[in-house]
């Protein structure tokens, strides 16, 4: 009994660890500092290879310009950053092919007050610029939705859901709304959708070199740390469970081709409502689902922290643009009843 007690111990001790040092990077700006000195890799790729194509474009991708960052994926997936691509030439493909884009972004509660201006208006400075785009703005208080000048071919669309009472319920259940709007609306009008959190600022361009089959966003925080740190779902009894990853993906942005998206958020809807059924709650909710899905199905095409960052992190050598800036967080407000 006695040598069962203590490897109880030592496998708690074990488990531990991580959470804590999760702790101190969130809390410690000099352990972020030191930690930003840990190299990320480099793509395994051999010069002359390429990585898979989402489309013919993807060939002019320049893997070896940034020899400070990983690139691309152990699937040859790439990982976009500043230096790799021709913005003009992933334009011109793209507005030859008719590439239209949407957005979705839910603005509810005090959300709505504290962040949605700001994220369109920054949005129609940087998003997509040239393109045809329709804002789907979800919320309890379509009333309040601001008036914004839109540039040609962009349009808004708002509508209403219901307000729960938990900012988890409202983060989780946001998939079944995403998936049965491209159902019913947008699978009709655009060939792309992307997926924001409201509370972000557009600082620079985010634009169709971000395009892909299926898009996920290394998240800032996590993007250089060894995955025995990331904070998947351990519990073997919710949905979202992993043992290990690829990377840690941020649910702040998620978007490629609209049946993949659809695909997507159906997936983590389902997982979502077992694990309700079964009394779980994934330790990150909506977020640890999209990590399981991306684990299980592989993105394409990878973004890097430049297109979701946060200032706090401090200074990163590798980030040499920042094109969406976290907002400054107030959930002690925001989050209340």
């Amino acid at each position: 009994m006695g040598y069962v007690q203590k490897t109880k111990g030592v496998l708690k001790c074990l488990l531990c660890f991580p959470i804590l040092l999760c702790v101190l990077y969130f809390t410690s700006p000099s352990l972020r500092l030191l930690i930003g000195l840990i190299p990320m890799g480099t793509c395994p790729l051999q010069p002359g290879q390429m990585v898979s194509l989402d489309n013919t474009v993807d060939v002019s991708l320049d893997l070896w310009s940034r020899r400070d960052v990983l690139t691309c994926t152990s699937w040859k997936a790439p990982v976009i950053w500043e230096g790799m691509f021709d913005p003009n030439l992933y334009d011109e493909v793209h507005k030859k092919r008719g590439t239209s884009v949407a957005i979705t972004v839910f603005a509810v509660g005090r959300y709505l007050d504290a962040y949605l201006k700001a994220f369109l208006n920054s949005s129609e400075h940087h998003f997509m610029q040239g393109f045809p785009v329709t804002y789907y703005i979800f919320t309890d208080v379509p009333e309040k939705v601001p008036t914004i000048k839109l540039a040609p071919q962009r349009s808004l669309k708002v509508i209403a859901v219901e307000r729960y009472s938990r900012w988890q319920d409202i983060s989780m259940m946001r998939m079944k709304t995403i998936a049965d709007t491209i159902e019913s609306d947008i699978r009709h009008h655009c060939t792309h959708v992307f997926c924001f959190d409201v509370d972000q600022v557009f600082t620079g361009r985010f634009g169709s070199e971000a395009l892909g089959d299926s898009v996920a966003l290394l998240h800032a925080y996590y993007y250089n740390l060894p995955k025995n740190i990331f904070t998947y779902d351990r519990n073997p009894k919710s949905k979202a469970y992993m043992e290990t990853g690829d990377f840690y993906y941020h649910a702040a942005i998620f978007g490629g081709l609209w049946k993949n998206v659809k695909a997507l958020t159906e997936a983590c809807y389902q997982g979502i409502m077992e694990d309700k059924q079964n009394n779980v709650e994934a330790l990150w909710h909506d977020e640890s689902h999209l990590n399981k899905y991306f684990w299980l199905h592989k993105p394409s095409r990878i973004l890097s922290p430049e297109y979701c960052w946060d200032t706090a992190i401090g200074y990163r050598s590798e980030i040499r643009v920042v094109r969406l800036l976290w907002a400054t967080k107030h959930y002690d407000t925001l989050r209340s009843p």
